[in-house]
């Protein structure tokens, strides 16, 4: 599926761009299947709130359990301060995750489609496992930042770093915060590990201070149907959605089942749900 020079492009830059890989009925689909589950879901009175500026859903245990279940995240201007919702509940989820990809049939059936575990075996990742997913509403005029960050911090491996695979259900532009990355910048040692102790406490693990040299950044624009594959040293980020427009988007994380998952990663499934591969 991948050129030599798509290859090559991929481990210089540390993510590579596939145009109309996703067809544009099966986007509206997933984006449709995505309004269903939203429409179906009731929010409790402690609604959990997904910001990427103070990680303060890393302390909810709603957050911590939805490794294994299909959770609902509220963008943090859709909530007042009774905590009740300022705009309508389709407008105001954040995201969904992050079992996606195992408990729901039709993101099963995407996620496992033969197209993506095609490609996963032409990056080289032995025995492939689906490690998380994640559907992102990127709300209009409240779809909330989320800062420079590697997702080697939040889903470490050792050795060989997680791969992130995001399809653009909708065109995604600088107006709508599309994605922004650093290129070459997963050659950058991991500045950072989020770390989930025994009580199921989450803290951040510094190992670099520094800050990301964010001048050096570039928006990717790409529009519906595209795939953005990223690897998990890549510093990347999205900006505030001050827009009218929503950018949807639905995300996976890959592993090699030949390298260790860190157990203290703050992601850890059910005993009684492995992680699984394509088949």
């Amino acid at each position: 599926m991948l050129t030599v020079q798509q290859k090559e492009s991929f481990f210089r830059d540390g993510f590579l761009i596939l145009n109309q890989f996703v067809a544009t009925d099966i986007c509206t689909f997933l984006m449709n299947r995505a309004r269903e589950l939203m429409t179906q879901f009731e929010p409790s009175e402690i609604k959990t709130i997904f910001s990427a500026k103070n990680q303060g859903h890393a302390k909810h245990d709603y957050f911590l359990k939805s490794a294994g279940n299909i959770h609902f995240f509220f963008e943090e201007g859709a909530i007042d301060e009774q905590g009740q919702l300022k705009v309508d509940k389709l407008l105001s989820i954040n995201k969904i995750g992050h079992a996606l990809h195992d408990l729901d049939p039709i993101f099963n059936c995407f996620s496992r489609s033969h197209k993506i575990a095609t490609l996963i075996n032409d990056l080289g990742i032995e025995n492939p496992l689906l490690l998380q997913s994640m559907y992102i509403c990127k709300q209009p005029r409240i779809g909330g930042e989320v800062t420079c960050h590697q997702d080697s911090t939040y889903l470490y491996v050792q050795d060989q770093p997680v791969i992130g695979l995001w399809f653009a259900l909708e065109d995604a532009t600088i107006e709508n915060g599309c994605l922004w990355a650093i290129p070459g910048g997963h050659h950058t040692p991991l500045k950072a590990r989020s770390i989930r102790d025994k009580n199921n406490h989450v803290r951040m693990e510094m190992y670099d201070h520094s800050p990301w040299p964010l001048e050096k950044g570039v928006p990717i624009e790409v529009p519906q149907g595209s795939l953005v594959i990223l690897h998990g040293l890549l510093p990347h980020m999205s900006k505030e959605n001050m827009s009218a427009r929503s950018r949807h988007a639905y995300t996976l994380h890959v592993i090699s089942g030949w390298h260790e998952y860190a157990a203290d990663n703050w992601l850890q499934r059910p005993n009684d749900m492995p992680l699984r591969g394509f088949v």
